[in-house]
C-alpha cells in the first residue's frame, strides 16, 4: 500500500512531492515501479490526495502496471490514510506493506529483505543504523544523555505487518485518540515487536528541495530505472 496523499509543503510550494519528477519520472510512479517489480508483491493499493486522484489514475494508465488494483483517496492524516489503504486491500491478504510514495529510491531487493523478516516475526520495517553520535536533550536543547549508537536506527518504509494485527492496533489507537508518526508505533502501543532490517542509507524520503538532487545522484549512480 503506497501513501501518496501528502501535501509536501517543505518540498515545494508549487507541486506535491509525489508529483515532482526525478530523472524525468514522477516520484510516485518510480515508487510503484519498485513494488510492481517485486515478485512477492501481489497487489498494490495507491492512496492519493482526493484532488489528485483522477490525475494519478491517468498517469498510471500509461505505465502498464499489472499489480496496481485500487486507487483511493486518503484521509486527513497519514495515520488515517494508512488504515484506509489497508482496509481497501484484498480480503485474502495476510500481510500488508505500507510505504511512503516519497521514498522513491526503494528497490525490489529492499522490499524482499523486509518481507523475509515480516514473515518470520509478524512485523518488520526498513531501517538503517545510525552512524552519528546521538544525544538526548532537555526542552531547552541542552544535552542530558548520550544515546547508545549501536542501538539507534533511522526507520524508513516499507513497514510490513501481519494484516489482522495491524488492523487491531490501528483501531485501538483510533479508539484511544492516539496520534502516531509511523505505523510501527501502532504495534509498539500494544507491546508488539517490530524487527528492523538494515537496507542501507539510500532509501531516502524526499522532504526538502535539496533531496531532489540527491535522489537523482543516487539513481544515476545505480545506472538504472530503480
Amino acid at each position: 500500500m503506497i501513501l501518496a496523499a501528502g501535501s509536501g509543503t517543505r518540498f515545494s510550494s508549487s507541486e506535491t512531492k509525489q508529483m515532482a519528477k526525478i530523472c524525468d519520472l514522477p516520484v510516485f510512479i518510480r515508487t510503484v515501479m519498485a513494488f510492481e517489480a517485486c515478485k512477492r508483491i501481489d497487489e498494490i493499493v495507491l492512496v492519493a490526495k482526493a484532488d489528485e486522484l483522477d490525475t494519478v489514475k491517468d498517469m498510471c494508465s500509461s505505465q502498464g502496471f499489472v499489480k496496481l488494483k485500487t486507487f483511493i483517496a486518503g484521509g486527513a492524516t497519514r495515520q488515517e490514510s494508512s488504515l484506509i489503504g489497508v482496509e481497501a486491500a484484498s480480503k485474502k491478504a495476510k500481510f500488508v506493506a505500507i510505504h511512503d510514495a516519497a521514498r522513491c529510491l526503494i528497490t525490489p531487493e529492499m522490499i524482499d529483505s523486509v518481507l523475509d523478516a515480516a514473515y518470520q516475526y509478524r512485523c518488520a520495517a526498513a531501517a538503517c543504523r545510525c552512524v552519528d553520535t546521538m544525544k538526548l536533550t532537555d526542552a531547552d536543547g541542552f544535552i542530558v544523555q548520550t544515546v547508545d549508537r549501536d542501538r539507534t536506527w533511522r526507520v524508513f518504509t516499507p513497514q510490513i505487518f501481519e494484516k489482522n494485527l495491524y488492523v487491531a492496533a490501528a483501531y485501538m489507537a483510533k479508539q484511544d485518540k492516539a496520534s502516531v508518526t509511523d505505523d510501527c508505533s501502532l504495534i509498539e502501543r500494544i507491546r508488539g515487536r517490530v524487527k528492523l532490517v538494515d537496507v542501507g542509507d539510500e532509501n531516502i524520503k524526499l522532504t526538502n528541495p535539496s533531496d531532489r538532487a540527491l535522489a537523482e545522484f543516487i539513481l544515476k549512480k545505480r545506472g538504472g530505472m530503480l
